[in-house]
């Protein structure tokens, strides 16, 4: 992807799509991090970490919950000025549009409910993004998407 670093100076900048290697590991830190809040949370609320398998409606209230903390994390981060989680830029990576500009929060909802989507269907979603031209998963292409190398990092692509 070229991106050009002021509009009258026509030297592009070359951005790496960021790998699927790289992409797993910053999801594993993210998982880890949104884990621990959300036992926080949960603690916090009352509701326990492991609620009895029939209990079905503190299984409900969790599950809300961990969705609600997911989209609030991945969104919001996402479409903040860093433009990644804190795995994504432990990583060196960022989110952009399909033009390399910066996604909106409601961009970023669509692309955190496509991750389900990704999910619900044996991982393939995700999968894809070893595969695809531009190292797209099924969520990334749904939300007109990217993930890049920062600049910084593109020594290392």
């Amino acid at each position: 992807m070229e991106f050009y670093t002021q509009e009258e100076d026509r030297n592009p900048i070359h951005l790496a799509y960021a790998k699927f290697s790289i992409r797993l590991v910053a999801f594993l830190i993210d998982w880890i991090l949104l884990s621990i809040l959300s036992a926080l949370v949960l603690t916090a609320i009352g509701l326990p970490l492991v609620p009895d398998i029939h209990d079905y409606e503190a299984r409900l209230k969790m599950n809300f919950i961990s969705i609600v903390m997911g989209w609030l994390y991945y969104a919001g981060f996402e479409s903040s000025s860093y433009q990644a989680t804190p795995g994504k830029q432990a990583m060196g990576i960022f989110v952009t549009d399909t033009e390399g500009y910066a996604i909106s929060f409601s961009r970023a909802t669509g692309r955190f409910f496509g991750r389900l989507l990704s999910g619900l269907i044996l991982l393939f979603g995700y999968i894809m993004a070893a595969f695809t031209e531009r190292r797209q998963a099924l969520h990334d292409i749904l939300a007109k998407t990217l993930v890049l190398k920062h600049p910084a990092q593109q020594e290392h692509v």
